[in-house]
């Protein structure tokens, strides 16, 4: 008992003060105009963390305004890219000197896990930074040899004052994937963090004035979708919007910038991603892969493999296998995973839809612990196409198993979704590797692994998995646009 209190002590000792609540504006923290706030929850107790202020239209307006002035007269657009990378990298070094603090605000306002996130999520965070400050200073037009009698070239500039709205399942990550290449590319910008985990976005704000980010140029406003999300979405004075979140969500933030002034837009949304696993895989792999793909962040990541198709002559021993390893995957305090109480009840009921239509469940299934919003690992067998479980994104620990017999069935069966994100193959087969990456409908495919994110790989959807991509060269394009300057050539022979 002794050993076990030590241990809760020291992982209170890593719980640390709420230090920034209030919206970021114009390089300050100022209450909401209306004064309110709203309180955000600690999934592993349930209990509230602290009060945040709750932007509203008035309070995106104040944002707008400074971000339009900092981009329309303020230094950071007009800066040389070199020192926009030199802040850029001291903002980078900042993240890493308060990666603790960061994960733990992670771990509480998020669910996530304090070790992961301190030697992991953060740092690479950071790395992200870098990753786009050092294309800061290598945005480059070109030179046209045009067919007329004029000479021209090309300016890519940035696209002006960017939205961002951004999930809950990965604040950190997805904060700084958006803001990066944007600042890079000097735009200027109002973020918008997802209700459920408005912490780390404040904590980022204030690391970006201390680096010496001109103020204006990077504001957090803290609030609800459908009130400080609807604002940003028709706002008349943003020129683009980059949203992850839901297909749903995703519409409406689409037909609130075509209804204003058509501002470009950027979505990353749902996903039902298929893991296919062929007859010649290892088992062993095949089994801890699809688990990861399920289980990696409690199932809330929109490319989770929540559709994994089995190729019959190893079917029975990959249930098997599962059933096994499932329970090694353990459930509890991420000090020692973040689903609210609405996602938490949403993903039972998706378990109850599924037994009730007649799907078999493996493993798991059930709440558990006796506070905070914690559901066991859950496999089901025998799952049908049509089945909701199978159709719906979930965003929980919920897999659904389905068996195949040919390579064509399997294609034709994972492209039957109307989502397109990403997709896994494990296979010893070249041909069939190749045949069925260029067959899937997905804007990434992971042959022989999943998950593997990297800063160059560009990421994005197919169908209403959205449009535009995030990370690798891809993602700095989009906050750019690209302009023509074309002069004559006098006295030209050809004239």
């Amino acid at each position: 008992m002794g050993a076990e209190t030590n241990g809760n002590l020291e992982f209170l000792s890593k719980i640390p003060e709420i230090k920034f609540t209030k919206l970021f504006i114009n390089g300050e923290f100022v209450d909401s105009v209306s004064g309110k706030t709203f309180e955000t929850i600690d999934p592993r107790t349930g209990e509230v963390i602290a009060g945040v202020a709750e932007g509203d239209k008035e309070d995106v307006d104040l944002a707008v305004k400074a971000a339009r002035h900092a981009f329309d007269h303020g230094p950071w657009p007009r800066l040389p890219g070199t020192a926009r990378r030199k802040i850029l990298l001291k903002f980078a070094d900042l993240i890493d000197e308060h990666a603790e603090e960061l994960a733990a605000l992670e771990s509480i306002d998020a669910g996530k896990l304090f070790g992961w996130g301190k030697a992991v999520e953060i740092p690479g965070t950071a790395e992200n930074v870098r990753y786009y400050a050092g294309a800061a200073d290598k945005i480059h037009g070109e030179t046209l040899k045009m067919s007329s009698a004029h000479q021209g070239y090309t300016l890519r500039e940035p696209i002006g004052v960017v939205g961002h709205i951004i999930p809950w399942n990965f604040p950190s990550t997805m904060f700084l994937l958006k803001v990066s290449p944007a600042l890079a590319a000097g735009c200027t910008m109002v973020v918008k963090p997802a209700e459920q985990t408005p912490l780390n976005a404040l904590y980022f704000a204030h690391l970006a004035k201390l680096a010496g980010i001109p103020d204006g140029v990077l504001n957090v406003i803290t609030g609800y979708g459908t009130t400080a999300g609807a604002a940003i979405s028709s706002h008349m004075d943003i020129d683009k919007i980059s949203f992850t979140g839901s297909t749903e969500v995703g519409r409406l933030i689409l037909q609130a910038a075509a209804t204003s002034n058509l501002k470009a837009v950027t979505l990353e949304l749902g996903g039902k991603s298929p893991l296919i696993i062929f007859d010649d895989a290892d088992v062993d792999q095949a089994a801890e892969l699809a688990l990861l793909g399920n289980l990696f962040n409690k199932g809330e990541i929109c490319v989770a493999a929540s559709r994994v198709f089995v190729q019959e002559g190893i079917y029975d021993q990959l249930v098997k296998k599962l059933a096994e390893k499932a329970k090694t995957w353990t459930v509890g305090d991420p000090f020692d995973p973040k689903v609210d109480k609405e996602q938490y009840d949403k993903v039972l009921s998706y378990i109850e839809h599924g037994k009730r239509e007649g799907a078999t469940l493996l493993t798991g299934g059930k709440p558990c612990g006796a506070k905070g919003y914690f559901i066991e690992p859950t496999v089901f067998t025998d799952v049908k196409d049509n089945m909701m479980i199978a159709k719906d994104e979930i965003f929980g620990p919920v897999m659904s198993l389905m068996k195949f017999k040919t390579v064509e069935e399997a294609i034709q069966r994972a492209n039957a979704t109307r989502y397109g994100l990403a997709a896994g193959v494990l296979t010893k087969d070249i041909n069939v590797a190749n045949t069925v990456s260029r067959s899937i409908r997905a804007g990434t495919i992971w042959i022989n692994t999943y998950f593997a994110f990297d800063k160059d790989a560009p990421f994005g959807g197919y169908k209403m998995s959205g449009f535009g991509r995030d990370l690798g060269a891809q993602g700095l394009e989009q906050y750019l646009q690209v302009k023509s300057v074309v002069t004559p050539i006098y006295n030209s022979p050809w004239l």
